[in-house]
């Protein structure tokens, strides 16, 4: 039986190209989109067809509309929108274990499959947030791209993607374990051990490390709840 082709409508057609325009960092997350009469410039589209296109993306999660100011890009892809909407619902416990199961895994795969390139990132991050040290959100920074950066080394593309993805939302148990810009030797340490341990390819050492990263972490949340 003969499949019929379905023409999607402008406005579907328009969310594709914004989408696209997203994904490829035309316009990045935080960044305000252009106006409504930009866009309709832009598109030959009616008023409503843009409207309409918009609307969806705001319904999807990647765009947020500010009342009196714009509309602005608040998730890169539909994946990280969804992913941002269901760590909002989750409590500090859950978002810690999902990280401590998550960083176990890749540290290890890291050790084992990093390259050489790999290898340089990581050293470029770890030395960026010593060389911030005394810049608390440069060190946070730094800190979240140096374990974006492990994920990307082991090489499996899916695994990076929902790391990177979930990684804004790990900020909150990372930022506690920076009370202050001056880093702490313990999590300097720590660390230290894991960026060796991938460079010397050791998954074991790796691990170890990476837990006790997250005990760092995790004893400085504990402090800052009051528990």
């Amino acid at each position: 039986m003969d499949e019929k082709l379905v023409r999607l409508s402008l406005s579907k057609q328009i969310v594709e190209k914004i989408e696209r325009d997203i994904e490829n960092s035309v316009w990045k997350v935080g960044e305000k989109i252009p106006p409504e009469p930009e866009l309709i410039k832009r598109f030959g589209a009616s008023r409503n067809t843009v409207r309409e296109a918009v609307q969806a993306l705001i319904h999807a999660g990647l765009l947020e509309a500010l009342q009196g100011d714009g509309t602005y890009v608040r998730a890169k892809s539909r994946f990280e929108a969804m992913m941002a909407k269901r760590l909002r619902r989750s409590n500090v416990t859950e978002t810690m274990e999902v990280r401590c199961t998550l960083e176990r895994e890749i540290s290890r795969m890291a050790a084992l499959r990093r390259t050489p390139a790999d290898l340089e990132m990581l050293q470029l991050h770890f030395r960026r947030k010593q060389e911030q040290r005394h810049n608390l959100q440069e060190v946070i920074n730094a800190d979240i791209d140096f374990h974006v950066a492990v994920a990307l080394a082991t090489q499996n593309h899916l695994l990076y993607d929902i790391y990177k993805n979930i990684s804004e939302y790990l900020r909150m148990t990372i930022n506690c374990t920076f009370a202050t810009a001056e880093l702490d030797e313990r999590q300097v340490k720590s660390h230290t051990d894991l960026l060796e341990a991938i460079q010397k390819q050791d998954p074991d050492a790796a691990e170890k490390a990476t837990l006790e990263i997250i005990k760092l972490s995790h004893n400085a949340l504990q402090l800052e709840l009051g528990e």
